[in-house]
């Protein structure tokens, strides 16, 4: 139940990537045999990357992850455009990567406005509008949020900076493999994605760049990605990503309505079943596979550590946050209070998961709220 933190690399896409962790171990760069066979798999996954979002194979950049593809694209766009301006635009709601990427930008000189989202925990295009100035060169606004799952409007964010001829840049990493993703019908120019949550090993990403967007490399170095991003290409990883972005893509509107009903039936069964229970986010406009839930009275972490002993494994907002005690900025941005914010849990569904999982939790979780809340001084 928390396959927004990671997800197990799939039976088909291991299998597929055996063959370049034993003996086609060619680096991608050679002129031999081995490393042709190795240049041959690295395009390959460019164009599996490509297909799933969209684009044009060229416009595939492979990078260590989101983390790395979020920094990339704010770093790459922030310095290449610094004679322009030095506005950036982004949210409130962002996943760490991008909001302390922004930060440090703050520490080069760069100026960052941060949009606060409404209750459902949504960014306004409105918003974004009245914050652009003459001097904004990036705009900056994630697909889907990691903790509540909010789908955001960047359809509508990518026309208005595209009209603008600003550069747009979108962190998918929630969103590619548990939604169809366009990066044409969304105009954005940079889009940021994650093999680890569809399915593919950890530590490979990639970062979609626009033919024609102006961007300076992150690492330097080798010639790589086409003079882009320096170092010695992860083969098996990335054709791991290339083979679970061609799976992402296969029947994913059903497997979207299939996931989609499952999350209904646990957030129905655990507001039926369970009093003073907040859902965090819009019920329609969210990721198939996120229920955010907040329980009044008590700690999320206690939730966590009961479920935990359960067999159950949840948590309790974002994993890159796990172990801080300050509550999710997500929540607070909405409106909620420290207390609401710190009882949240957030359940992330995937493909695998099951009927008889659902169960599970719809079975042991009142049980759990029931016991927390009874020793509760809060509950009284």
């Amino acid at each position: 139940m928390d396959n927004a933190a990671t997800t197990p690399i799939s039976p088909e896409v291991l299998e597929g990537m055996m063959p370049y962790l034993k003996g086609h171990f060619g680096n991608a760069s050679g002129i031999y045999a081995t490393g042709r066979d190795a240049r041959q798999a690295v395009d390959e996954a460019r164009k599996q990357v490509a297909q799933l979002i969209g684009c044009k194979p060229g416009e595939v950049y492979f990078t260590s992850g989101g983390t790395e593809s979020d920094n990339w694209a704010l770093k790459g766009i922030a310095f290449a455009n610094r004679n322009k301006g030095n506005h950036i635009i982004t949210s409130a709601i962002e996943h760490p990567a991008v909001l302390e990427t922004a930060k440090w930008l703050e520490t080069q000189g760069f100026e960052v406005s941060y949009l606060m989202p409404d209750a459902s925990g949504i960014i306004n295009p409105d918003e974004v509008e009245k914050a652009i100035t003459d001097r904004t060169i990036l705009i900056s606004i994630m697909a889907a949020n990691n903790e509540i799952g909010a789908l955001q409007p960047v359809a509508a964010i990518g026309a208005l900076a595209r009209a603008r001829k600003i550069p747009f840049h979108t962190d998918a990493v929630q969103a590619v493999g548990a939604i169809p993703v366009d990066v044409k019908a969304w105009q954005a120019d940079l889009l940021s994605l994650s093999g680890h949550k569809f399915g593919a090993p950890k530590g490979i990403g990639a970062l979609y760049v626009r033919t024609g967007t102006r961007i300076t490399p992150l690492l330097h170095g080798g010639a790589q990605e086409r003079n882009r991003r320096a170092g010695t290409e992860n083969v098996p990883g990335i054709v791991g990503l290339g083979l679970a972005a061609a799976r992402a893509g296969q029947g994913i509107e059903e497997k979207t309505a299939r996931i989609t009903a499952l999350r209904n039936r646990l957030i129905d069964g655990i507001m039926d079943a369970i009093s003073h229970v907040r859902l965090n986010g819009d019920r329609n406009s969210r990721l198939p596979n996120n229920a955010n839930l907040s329980f009044r009275f008590i700690e999320g972490e206690a939730l966590l550590l009961h479920l935990d002993l359960n067999g159950i494994a949840a948590s309790s907002g974002s994993a890159c946050a796990s172990g801080s005690l300050e509550p999710s900025h997500v929540l607070l941005s909405m409106g909620l209070d420290a207390e609401e914010a710190h009882s949240s849990l957030r359940f992330t569904l995937s493909e695998a998961t099951t009927e008889e999982e659902i169960n599970t939790v719809l079975g042991v979780l009142p049980g759990i709220v029931d016991k927390l809340r009874a020793m509760s001084p809060l509950a009284s």
